[in-house]
């Protein structure tokens, strides 16, 4: 199942009050999330009922490539970029290289809250692919390059995409 998981939804069925979680949206059962998302991330987040294709997709060793739109604080530099395609080091260790671009602004959905805002300094967009799955691992990259996150969508995972699923909803699809 592919799920478009809106901003602030957990990645999990079951929680304390008052956080919002997949059990809003999801009502077959014996679906289980292959990965997670965070909350304050959106997109693409893939569910199964078949516990080795979860594990294939969840797993970091299988080097599966996770693609993702990224908002940043500032004007993105090419060093900047550079650093991301080198990888980056972080507090656990270097990132693998990645695939990284600067993208003009896509269309997509208004976020609910909207990000902050600041007059004085600009945003920018970048594609970003990662091939591992450390805890916010998109959002200290981008932070270590100097560009924090504002946003972050994840819009593609190995052969699998996003499509045109508005937050919230899902599509079967057979594998």
């Amino acid at each position: 199942m592919l799920f478009n998981k809106p901003f602030s939804i957990l990645s999990q069925f079951t929680s304390e009050p008052p956080h919002r979680t997949l059990a809003e949206y999801i009502t077959r059962k014996g679906f289980y999330a292959a990965g997670r998302l965070d909350k304050d991330s959106e997109g693409l987040l893939i569910l199964t009922n078949d516990g080795k294709l979860q594990q294939k997709i969840s797993n970091p060793k299988y080097g599966k490539f996770k693609t993702y739109l990224v908002q940043v604080e500032g004007d993105l530099s090419e060093g900047a970029l550079d650093a991301l395609r080198q990888g980056v080091d972080l507090k656990d260790g270097p990132t693998r290289p990645a695939e990284a671009r600067h993208i003009a602004e896509p269309i997509l959905w208004d976020r609910n809250p909207p990000i902050r805002e600041r007059q004085q300094i600009p945003t920018s967009w970048l594609e970003l692919s990662i091939s591992e799955g450390r805890n916010r691992q998109v959002r200290r990259m981008t932070a270590a390059t100097g560009f924090p996150t504002l946003r972050l969508i994840r819009i593609k995972i190995d052969q699998w995409e996003l499509g045109d699923l508005q937050p919230g909803e899902s599509k079967i699809i057979e594998v």
